[in-house]
């Protein structure tokens, strides 16, 4: 449940559509749901602005099918990350009526029932380079899901800055950028030092061996002498989406 449609029953009961008792057992079985493998919290969003994400990692194909399918059952929305490409496919089949985004990995479904933006401007996603793409993805998957105008600038990084300032118009418009980078992430450093809007770094596993897997970028962002940088952990497009959209919120 989220706020418009516990407004939606309140006005209800106010205008005598719906009885107390009635609005009393809708409530009474919202907040949560047990299933045998997992307990659904239906009440996040109204608590958080941010509802129940499945994380598909780990989780078998029919456990996440069972899960959205309630989810889109209670709401009419429902949001997963981390499906790989044959995971997303039996949950497709099952759920035809769910969307899958290929590079960002998610699952999506009921995206035209955000039917008013929630953010007060707009996001702007970044991406150093195209391998980091798909955490790019995420991100911005996350953030519209959310009920933001999101944009995005894709393989800008700091190789050819060239590339990034010929978009400075498009990167000065932003609320907030998310700025996804591996190797060395120097990019949200640059970013940092030309806007005056908050930058959410995002370091990714993309790198040669001495980048550990995205350690040699998160540190680089967390040293970052540009003010307005904050950094989420490596590979978290969905985290910095949710951050970002916080920010933005009306």
């Amino acid at each position: 449940m989220d706020e418009a449609k516990l407004t939606e029953l309140l006005k209800s009961v106010q205008k005598g559509k719906c009885d107390v008792d009635e609005a009393v057992r809708v409530l009474k079985h919202m907040p949560s749901e047990m299933m045998d493998y997992a307990c659904l919290d239906h009440h996040r969003e109204l608590r958080t602005g941010v509802p129940e994400v499945v994380f598909g990692e780990n989780k078998s194909a029919k456990q996440v099918t069972e899960i959205m399918r309630k989810m889109m059952h209670r709401s009419g929305k429902a949001l997963a990350t981390r499906i790989a490409p044959e995971k997303a496919a039996v949950v497709m089949q099952a759920l035809p009526e769910l969307r899958y985004h290929d590079d960002a990995r998610m699952i999506t479904g009921g995206e035209e029932k955000v039917s008013t933006l929630k953010g007060r401007g707009r996001i702007v996603v970044v991406s150093a380079g195209t391998s980091d793409i798909p955490v790019a993805e995420e991100a911005y998957v996350t953030a519209g899901c959310l009920g933001n105008k999101v944009r995005k600038l894709y393989d800008v990084g700091v190789a050819g800055i060239h590339r990034l300032l010929v978009n400075h118009e498009l990167i000065s418009s932003a609320t907030v950028l998310i700025v996804v980078a591996g190797m060395e992430g120097a990019l949200p450093s640059v970013i940092g030092g030309l806007v005056d809007k908050p930058v959410i770094a995002v370091p990714t596993s993309v790198g040669y061996g001495t980048g550990f897997g995205g350690i040699a970028a998160l540190l680089g962002m967390l040293n970052s002498c540009a003010p307005g940088v904050a950094v989420v952990n490596i590979d978290n497009g969905f985290g910095a989406g949710c951050i970002a959209s916080a920010i933005n919120r009306r």
